[in-house]
């Protein structure tokens, strides 16, 4: 399944570079060139990772982050910024950001972080699942084996 990447940038340069260079490592790419219209496009493109500039003319990264985790708490999130602030980097890390990326951007260093993220993320995700499915499994069927969701109640299954 292809990952979709939303990029949230007021430079149509940086947007459009973005764009070109994504698709062709094989992601799906949207862009916004605004805040609002960005966490507008959250409901309709369903974005795996979200890579959106930190000073935007409308909102400012700290905002838009703590509004995009709000809708969807599974969305990466990476802040890409023109201005090197560790205080800034640690609150926003702090606010669920994965990561912050200094700008002038690299696209070889913006892959690996994108793919780092999404593989974490998926993993994230797996592990999730696996606890929720795990949880509904009664206790009084659970066997102590280490083989996972594999129960039955005729001879066969019995050990």
């Amino acid at each position: 399944m292809t990952k979709r990447i939303l990029v949230i940038d007021d430079d149509t340069d940086i947007c459009l570079l973005l764009r070109r260079f994504l698709t062709k490592n094989g992601y799906e790419v949207a862009i916004a060139h605004t805040g609002e219209d960005g966490l507008a496009m959250l409901d309709t493109f369903l974005p795996d990772l979200v890579l959106t500039d930190f000073k935007l003319g409308d909102i400012d990264g700290v905002t838009i982050l703590s509004r995009i985790k709000a809708k969807l708490p599974h969305v990466v999130v990476i802040i890409i910024t023109g201005y090197s602030d560790i205080k800034v980097a640690i609150n926003v890390m702090k606010q669920g950001a994965y990561d912050y990326i200094t700008k002038p951007l690299f696209p070889d260093e913006i892959l690996i972080t994108l793919q780092k993220a999404l593989a974490e993320a998926s993993e994230e995700k797996i592990e999730t699942e696996n606890n929720q499915v795990a949880k509904t499994i009664p206790t009084t069927s659970r066997r102590s084996t280490n083989v996972p969701y594999l129960f039955g109640e005729g001879p066969e299954s019995q050990y």
